[in-house]
């Protein structure tokens, strides 16, 4: 199991820092520009762990080289149901240097996009990220 999941299935969350690169990528399913930087993406994952309710993986494949990650998984937004998938990527030390996400269906992205625009607003003024 990855570590990861792990993580958030025994909601130890407080571990996820030290899996992190300082030079992570968060890729949005609901936002063009990809998000950078280890506190950044920290502060994401917190919010998106606040909006998802009921959050449970359901399957998880690995590459060949152990590199790549695919960890599937549903859960709810207020009364949609979502089902996502987290493609977590491993830098050369072993730290996750990629995080993306993807969700479906498409009324469940518009329910992520505005549950985590709240989100962001308490995040911006936590980090002065514009």
């Amino acid at each position: 199991m990855h570590p990861f999941r792990q993580a958030v299935e025994n909601e130890t969350l407080d571990i996820v820092p030290a899996m992190l690169a300082d030079d992570v990528t968060f890729i949005s399913p609901v936002a063009f520009t990809p998000y950078t930087g280890k506190d950044l993406v920290l502060a994401i994952l917190h919010g998106a762990f606040a909006v998802f309710e009921d959050l449970r993986y359901v399957k998880e494949l690995t590459s060949p080289d152990g590199g790549d990650h695919a960890l599937m998984f549903t859960a709810r937004i207020g009364d949609r149901q979502v089902n996502g998938c987290d493609f977590v990527h491993h830098n050369d030390e072993g730290l996750i240097d990629e995080f993306r996400v993807m969700v479906r269906p498409l009324s469940a992205a518009r329910a992520l996009s505005e549950a985590m625009a709240i989100q962001f607003e308490s995040i911006r003024q936590e980090l002065g990220v514009a």
